[in-house]
């Protein structure tokens, strides 16, 4: 997927490698986990078996004592390891700042579609509806939303074919 950093950024890619580092293989992700910290694990639970749940990722575990502020949630694909966890937190320490955004691969553009009409519905605001979006790919797909705590997740699927 290319970005509004524009083509130039990837020709610069190998300046910063280590060279004594190989790359990893393409079937590693990048990130293993990002967690995420909400007000009320009630809501952003819901929100996320919701939206992200039109996308195929489910709730992988779930450690939900009543009335402890301790309660988190974890999501992945259906039998893998959990990729987002959500953690409660008070109020002053859960929403990241506004240039935090975190994308969901959806596999087409229905599931995207999907996601958005889910995270809608769930709470969220629209921060895109779901179309193309030239500006990251010529055959990007996505749809923008923030959530019930102001974290700006999108959906995404690279429409290109492969090579």
């Amino acid at each position: 997927m290319q970005h509004a950093i524009g083509a130039g950024a990837h020709a610069d890619q190998h300046r910063f490698r280590h060279a004594d580092v190989p790359s990893p293989s393409k079937d590693v992700p990048m990130l293993h986990q990002v967690s995420l910290g909400v007000r009320t694990m009630e809501i952003s639970a819901a929100f996320c078996d919701a939206a992200p749940g039109a996308l195929g990722y489910v709730r992988v575990w779930s450690d939900l004592e009543p009335g402890t502020l301790d309660q988190a949630v974890g999501y992945g694909r259906a039998g893998g390891e959990d990729c987002l966890a959500l953690k409660q937190r008070q109020a002053t320490q859960s929403a990241p700042g506004a240039g935090f955004h975190l994308a969901f691969a959806a596999t087409d553009a229905s599931a995207v579609d999907a996601f958005h009409r889910a995270a809608l519905k769930h709470g969220g605001r629209c921060n895109g509806a779901p179309g193309l979006r030239p500006d990251y790919g010529d055959d990007d797909y996505a749809a923008f939303v923030i959530d019930p705590h102001g974290h700006h997740i999108d959906a995404v699927v690279d429409r290109t074919p492969p090579r």
